[in-house]
């Protein structure tokens, strides 16, 4: 089973890569029979190729930024949640949606399921200087 602290850091190390804009380095955090809903109440997204395919999509076109917003928190039997902000562009206005994703992992400590909590309610438009 996973460790409490190596979930802590894997999903540090999703919102650095989600800030750095590196797609492969995300995908390679996933199980290849892991399951995306982003946002929850979405069609789920299953498999790698499926998950490779949504970031690239949405992520890689959008040059967003992460910025985590307090302590990950892990469970002892491989689940952790976080919250974070994703600064981008939509739709031609600069905005941040603030997000809770709530991850289960394998005894590999790759990510199993990924599930993203936000709505436009959490869409914020923001004034750039």
């Amino acid at each position: 089973m996973i460790k409490p602290e190596q979930i802590q850091q894997c999903m540090a190390r999703y919102v650095e890569l989600v800030d750095a804009g590196d797609i492969d380095g995300i995908v390679a955090l996933y199980a290849s029979d892991a399951v995306v809903e982003d946002p929850v109440g979405k069609a789920p997204i299953v498999g790698l190729d499926a998950i490779d395919a949504f970031y690239r999509e949405g992520l890689g076109l959008s040059e967003a930024r992460a910025t985590l917003c307090g302590p990950v928190r892990a469970t002892l039997n491989g689940c952790g949640a976080m919250a974070f902000r994703v600064d981008l562009d939509w739709g031609g206005q600069p905005c941040s949606i603030e997000v809770i994703d709530v991850m289960e992992f394998d005894a590999a400590g790759k990510i199993r399921s990924m599930r993203a909590y936000w709505s436009a309610l959490n869409l914020q438009l923001r004034s750039e200087p």
